[in-house]
């Protein structure tokens, strides 16, 4: 059986530091492997490819590689016989630190096109870079990043009776992104012991499924490439069934990815994935789900929340009629977010109403049924087409400058923007500071603001930024058997990113109490004397609700109502429920502001707690969608906000 897992694969080791393609942020990544792995890759179709893509497709498949290094910043693309001999250097300059043969180092690239790699700042960090290398994965994310703005790792683990087999993935993917060849730019690690045709095997028939159910814009990258390396360091050869599940972990772990690359398309605020059933084959089934996932009319429909099904049976009858697959499409049935739209090649009356709030969460689902007798299934990810997509990409050649010396700068100064625009922008963000600093915020984390490591990297940022704009907050996440854990990854997240974090749990220093009541519920008391001593120091407490019972016993508060009742013993200003839901709901449409009085019908375990949490002195309590990336950050810091916001 295979499971997901937080441990990365056995004997090997990661790095990422800055050498100075970009201005300041990590720019240069290591993989390396204790001893030989087996590698093979699969790369872009693109006939303009880069030079570490032609260098790597030399060298692969291959039974001894040591090391993959790869920079950020600087594609090493469209550079000629320079790129060659550049990228060259730098597998040179990498093998010598760690004592390998250059043949067993390869190299990858991703950024900006047509600029020489420069070669000489990545060759003098190759000692740094080795001397980082470590266990953990999210360093190596990091520093693949161009346009991304989150980490996106996935791991599993196959059990069998000789021991346990593990892998580890990463990608890197935000913009020009519709792969060919099934690969955006990642690297999959494991320790399993595999020959090259057994390993290639695998990978093949994890990607279509995956990445080659991808796209964010239609373009296919010259720098595409995915590397899977197998060291053996498990000792664990796998048997046919066990192989079977090997596959299938691979192919979970790359559809994660690829879910993680369409989220975080750029200027994505919607994910839109596209299941397409009754086709043909699989492949056509994959490509109908495609072209309905990529089409600009129904991306920029999901961006405007609009229920347009006309645009969903348009495309898929382009792309059919265009490739001559005999479906027909026109008598095709629509669900979106599960609700039928288009059945049997007819509209249904009244769907668009009931379709309001739901185009507006984090995730669009679109289900096709295409008539007759066929069997296959295919799902395709992608995701809504914003402002800010156009926006990236028509500033991109103007604000990305390359210097003579190969570093990498954005300028994105506000001198490139409106008149209009800059004092908006200033004045709002300005008054949000001046009225929050000093101030204290507690942020209740429900499973789906930390379901992943991606939203946990990027809750932890914007934690960073509400600590430097004078706001005091604090983290109460769920308790439960993984809460330990949980709490020790925020508080490394959190100070990794420059704040200072400590976690506690609620039997800590007798902080939390409970009384049981006579139904058995659970009432929290609080003693703030140690967090208050954690925030006069400057500290983020990152706290698990546990409380000690008046029985003696350890147990479990309900997060809405520890929450509530920390923010009103600390006299926090605001409490922030981030769950799985925009907010709450009147008629199908979101609420945007509501007052206890307004909300006296309601029992949700949230409503409640906020009930408890403004008659206590807290003035303000938020409900947002942790699925959201930066939704904290958005609600707070903008008039308008994206969740609920509740006052006495």
């Amino acid at each position: 059986m295979s499971r997901a897992i937080m441990e990365s694969a056995r004997g090997f080791s990661y790095a990422g530091v800055h050498a100075g393609i970009k201005a300041a942020r990590k720019d240069l990544a290591l993989v390396a492997s204790d001893r030989p792995a087996v590698c093979v890759g699969r790369f872009t179709t693109n006939l303009a490819a880069a030079a570490p893509v032609l260098e790597a497709r030399a060298l692969l498949p291959s039974t001894s590689v040591r090391a993959l290094v790869l920079n950020s910043g600087n594609a090493n693309a469209l550079t000629g016989a320079a790129g060659l001999a550049d990228s060259a250097l730098v597998r040179g300059a990498v093998a010598r630190e760690l004592g390998v043969d250059v043949a067993t180092v390869l190299a990858a690239s991703t950024g900006v096109i047509g600029v020489r790699l420069p070669a000489k700042k990545l060759c003098d960090a190759a000692p740094r870079l080795v001397a980082a290398l470590g266990p953990a994965i999210e360093a190596a994310a990091e520093a693949i990043f161009t346009t991304d703005t989150r980490v996106k790792l996935a791991a599993r683990a196959v059990e069998t009776p000789r021991g346990v087999v593990r892998l580890s993935a990463f990608a890197k993917g935000s913009g020009m992104v519709h792969p060919e060849l099934a690969t955006v730019l990642a690297v999959i690690t494991t320790d399993a012991a595999l020959d090259e045709a057994t390993l290639g095997a695998a990978l093949d028939r994890a990607l279509p499924g995956s990445f080659g159910s991808l796209t964010i814009d239609g373009e296919t990258s010259t720098n595409d490439a995915v590397f899977a390396l197998a060291n053996g360091a498990s000792g664990v050869a796998l048997s046919a069934d066990e192989l079977v599940a090997f596959e299938r972990a691979i192919a979970e772990a790359l559809s994660e990815l690829a879910r993680a690359v369409a989220e975080d398309g750029e200027g994505a605020s919607r994910l839109l994935t596209v299941e397409v059933r009754g086709a043909p084959t699989e492949d056509v089934a994959r490509d109908l789900a495609r072209a309905v996932a990529g089409s600009p009319l129904v991306k920029a429909a999901v961006f405007g929340a609009d229920p347009n099904w006309g645009r969903v049976v348009a495309a898929l009858g382009a792309r059919a009629g265009s490739r001559g697959h005999r479906v027909d499409a026109a008598g095709c049935s629509v669900k979106l977010q599960g609700i039928a739209v288009f059945v049997d090649g007819a509209p249904v009356d009244g769907a668009r109403a009931a379709l309001g709030a739901k185009m507006r969460e984090p995730e669009v689902h679109v289900d096709i049924s295409l008539p007759g007798d066929g069997g296959a299934t295919a799902t395709a990810y992608g995701c809504d087409l914003s402002y800010d997509y156009v926006k990236i990409n028509a500033d991109y050649a103007r604000a990305i400058t390359a210097a003579d010396d190969g570093t990498v700068t954005r300028d994105d100064r506000l001198t490139n923007y409106t008149p209009g625009f800059k004092r908006a922008l200033l004045v709002e963000a300005l008054s949000y500071i001046a009225a929050f600093a000093g101030t204290r915020a507690v942020i209740a984390c429900g499973p789906a603001q930390l379901a992943t490591s991606s939203r946990r990297a990027t809750f932890a940022a914007d934690v960073n930024l509400l600590a430097s704009a004078g706001l005091a907050p604090l983290i109460v996440h769920a308790a439960g058997p993984e809460a330990a854990a949980l709490t020790e990854e925020m508080v490394q997240l959190v100070n990794r990113d420059g704040a200072r974090a400590v976690g506690v749990s609620g039997t800590d220093g007798g902080f939390l109490r409970a009384r049981r009541e006579p139904d058995g519920s659970l009432v929290p008391a609080v003693d703030p004397t140690l967090v208050e001593v954690l925030l006069d120091k400057g500290y983020v407490p990152v706290i698990a609700p546990f409380a000690r019972a008046d029985d003696g016993a350890s147990v479990d508060l309900s997060l809405p109502a520890a929450a509530a009742a920390i923010a009103v013993a600390l006299r926090a200003e605001k409490l922030v429920f981030v769950g799985s839901a925009p907010g709450l709901f009147e008629g199908g449409e979101l609420v945007s502001e509501a007052t206890i009085s307004s909300l006296s019908a309601r029992d949700e375990p949230e409503v409640a707690a906020a009930r408890s949490a403004l008659r206590g002195g807290v003035r303000r309590v938020h409900l947002l969608d942790g699925r959201v990336p930066h939704s904290v950050i958005a609600e707070l810091f903008t008039d308008k906000g994206v969740g609920t916001l509740i006052v006495e």
